[in-house]
C-alpha cells in the first residue's frame, strides 16, 4: 500500500497550524528543564540566575498586567447582561459546586495522605533555627474578612492588607543567682519574622539569661500583590447593580464590554513570546532550587503523596463529575484547555493565567462568554481544589512527623478550615503557606514545622496550580451546560432582538399610516360638507 507523503504531509501542517503554540510550548517546558539542570553545574551566582531570568520574569509581568482589566470588565459586563433571576441562580450553583469540590479534594488528600503515611519516612532535625511565622489563625481569618472589603480600591488594585505581628521582649532585672548560673546555663531564643512581602522566614537569635517575657502586638500592614478577592467581591456587585439599572448603565456596561474585548486581543498578541518566556521561567527556578538528591531523601514521600492526590483529584474526580453531568467527554474539553494548564505549570498562578484560559475556553470550547465573564473570575478567587488538598496533606503529614496522632474530630476540623481557608488563597504564588497557619493552629499542630515543606512547595505549587485551573475550566463547562436554558445563543439572541425591533417599526408605521388615512377621510368629508 502506497503512501501518500502529499496527505501526510498536509495532515501534519494541518496539525501544526491548529496546535502550532501548544506544541512551541510543549517544547518550552522540556527545554528549560533541561537548560536548568544543565546550568546548574555552572555554579551561576545570583546575580547571574537574575540575568538569566528575565525573559522569564517579563512574561509574569505580561500576564499580571491583564489580570486587573479582564477580571473587572468580565464580572461587571458579564453580570449586567443577565437578568436578576439568571445571575442569582448562575450565581448560587457556582459558589456551591466550587465548595463542593474544594472539600472533595479534601477529603482525596486525607484519604491519600492516611494510606501512603509520608511522615514515618521524613525525620525531623532538632534544629533551633527552623523559625516561626509569627501569625495567628484568628488574625488570618480576619484579614481575609478585611480584604473582602477594601477600604481603598486603587490600594487593592497592588496591596492586600496583613496583620503583623511584632514579638516584645521584656527581660527581667537580673539576680545575683542567675549571674552565678550565666557560666554553666545559658538560653538562646530564636525568633522568625516572616517577610511581609512574601513567604521567606528571617531568623535572628538572641542570647538572654534569664529568659526574656515575651510579648505580641499586633499592628495594621500591608503586603505586595492584588487584593483579587476584594476586587472580585466589587466588581460583581458593580455588575448585578448595572443590570439593575437598565438603559442608564448601557453606557458603562459597553464600555466594559468593550475593554474585555480589547484585552482579548492583546492576549492574542502576547501569547506568541509565551514559548519563550517558558523556558528561561521554568530554567530559572531549576536554578534556584536546592539539592534535589538531599530534598528527595527527606520529603520524597511528602511529594509523592500530594502528586498523587492532584493526579486522583484533577485527572479522575473532576473529569468524571464533567462527564456524569454534561454527559460529554472530557478528553476533548481538556484538550482545548491544555495551552492554559501548560501556563498554569510554568507561572504557578491561576490569577496569572486567567486570560489564557479565558482565551482557551472561548475559540476552542466555544462557551458562552456571558457564563465564562461570570464563573472564571469567580473560580480564580475562590475554587482552589489544589491548594486545599495540598493543605490537608501538609498538615497531617506534620502531624506524622511529630508522632501527633489525631482523632476523627480534629480530621474533621482539618478538612472544613482547609476548605474555608483556600478560599483565601486568591491566585498569587505560594499563598498556601500563609493561610496553612489557619488550618495548623486549628488543631494545635506547631505552625514552626512549615519550614520543612518550603523546601519542595515551589515544585508542588505549580501541580496544584493546574488542577485550580482544570478545575474552573470544567466547572464553567458544566455550568454553561445546567444554565444553557437560562442563556438564549448571542446569536439567536441577536436574531431575537433584531426581529423584535422589525416588528416594532412595522407597528410604528402602520400605526402612523393609519392615523394619515383618517386624518385625510376626515379632511376629506369635511372639505365635501363646505363645498356642497
Amino acid at each position: 500500500m502506497a503512501v501518500n507523503f502529499v496527505e501526510v504531509r498536509g495532515r501534519v501542517k494541518n496539525v501544526c497550524a491548529q496546535n502550532g503554540l501548544l506544541i512551541l510550548s510543549v517544547l518550552a517546558v522540556v527545554i528549560g528543564c533541561m537548560m536548568g539542570f544543565h546550568l546548574r553545574g555552572k555554579q551561576l551566582s545570583d546575580q547571574e540566575v537574575k540575568y538569566f531570568q528575565f525573559p522569564g520574569e517579563l512574561l509574569m509581568r505580561m500576564l499580571k498586567m491583564l489580570i486587573l482589566p479582564l477580571v473587572v470588565s468580565s464580572l461587571m459586563s458579564g453580570l449586567a447582561a443577565l437578568d436578576a433571576k439568571c445571575s442569582s441562580r448562575l450565581g448560587i450553583m457556582t459558589v456551591s459546586y466550587y465548595l463542593w469540590t474544594t472539600f472533595v479534594a479534601v477529603v482525596v488528600g486525607i484519604l491519600m495522605v492516611t494510606i501512603i503515611h509520608p511522615g514515618g519516612a521524613a525525620q525531623k532535625e532538632d534544629n533551633e533555627d527552623s523559625g516561626k511565622p509569627i501569625m495567628s489563625s484568628a488574625d488570618a481569618l480576619l484579614d481575609l474578612i478585611r480584604n473582602m472589603f477594601p477600604a481603598n480600591l486603587v490600594q487593592a488594585t497592588f496591596q492586600q492588607y496583613r496583620t503583623r505581628s511584632i514579638p516584645i521582649m521584656k527581660a527581667p532585672p537580673p539576680t545575683v543567682a542567675a549571674s552565678l548560673m550565666e557560666s554553666t546555663t545559658r538560653r538562646v531564643y530564636i525568633y522568625g519574622v516572616q517577610d511581609d512581602n512574601g513567604t521567606d522566614i528571617q531568623n535572628f537569635s538572641l542570647d538572654l539569661t534569664p529568659p526574656p517575657d515575651i510579648q505580641m502586638r499586633t499592628l495594621p500592614g500591608t503586603s505586595d500583590g492584588m487584593n483579587v478577592l476584594g476586587i472580585v467581591i466589587f466588581s460583581a456587585t458593580m455588575g448585578i447593580m448595572l443590570g439593575r439599572m437598565g438603559p442608564n448603565g448601557s453606557a458603562l456596561v459597553n464600555f466594559c464590554q468593550s475593554l474585555n474585548e480589547a484585552v482579548l486581543k492583546i492576549v492574542a498578541i502576547v501569547i506568541w513570546y509565551f514559548p519563550f518566556g517558558i523556558v528561561f521561567l521554568v530554567a530559572g527556578k531549576i536554578l534556584e532550587m536546592d539539592d534535589p538528591s538531599a530534598m528527595g531523601k527527606k520529603l520524597g514521600f511528602y511529594a509523592i503523596t500530594v502528586v498523587m492526590g492532584l493526579v486522583l483529584h484533577g485527572l479522575f474526580i473532576l473529569p468524571a463529575m464533567y462527564f456524569f453531568i454534561t454527559k460529554k467527554s472530557p478528553i476533548v474539553y481538556i484538550r482545548g484547555i491544555l495551552q492554559a494548564l501548560l501556563i498554569s505549570l510554568a507561572t504557578s498562578s491561576s490569577s496569572a493565567t486567567l486570560p489564557i484560559t479565558f482565551k482557551c475556553l472561548l475559540e476552542n470550547n466555544h462557551i458562552d462568554r456571558r457564563i465564562i465573564r461570570f464563573v472564571l473570575p469567580v473560580g480564580a478567587t475562590i475554587n482552589m481544589d489544589g491548594t486545599a488538598l495540598y493543605e490537608a496533606v501538609a498538615a497531617i503529614f506534620i502531624a506524622q512527623v511529630n508522632n501527633y496522632e489525631l482523632d476523627f474530630g480534629q480530621i474533621i476540623t482539618i478538612s472544613i478550615t482547609a476548605t474555608a481557608a483556600s478560599i483565601g488563597a486568591a491566585g498569587i504564588p505560594q499563598a498556601g503557606l500563609v493561610t496553612m497557619v489557619i488550618v495548623l493552629t486549628s488543631v494545635g499542630l506547631p505552625t514552626d514545622d512549615i519550614t520543612l515543606i518550603i523546601a519542595v512547595d515551589w515544585a508542588l505549587d505549580r501541580f496544584r496550580t493546574m488542577v485550580n485551573v482544570m478545575g474552573d475550566a470544567l466547572a464553567t463547562g458544566i455550568m454553561a451546560h445546567i444554565c444553557r436554558k437560562d442563556f438564549v445563543k448571542e446569536g439567536e439572541q441577536v436574531r431575537e432582538t433584531l426581529f423584535l425591533n422589525m416588528h416594532s417599526v412595522l407597528n410604528t408605521l402602520m400605526l402612523q399610516c393609519t392615523v394619515y388615512v383618517k386624518t385625510n377621510v376626515m379632511q376629506g368629508r369635511s372639505q365635501f360638507f363646505v363645498g356642497s
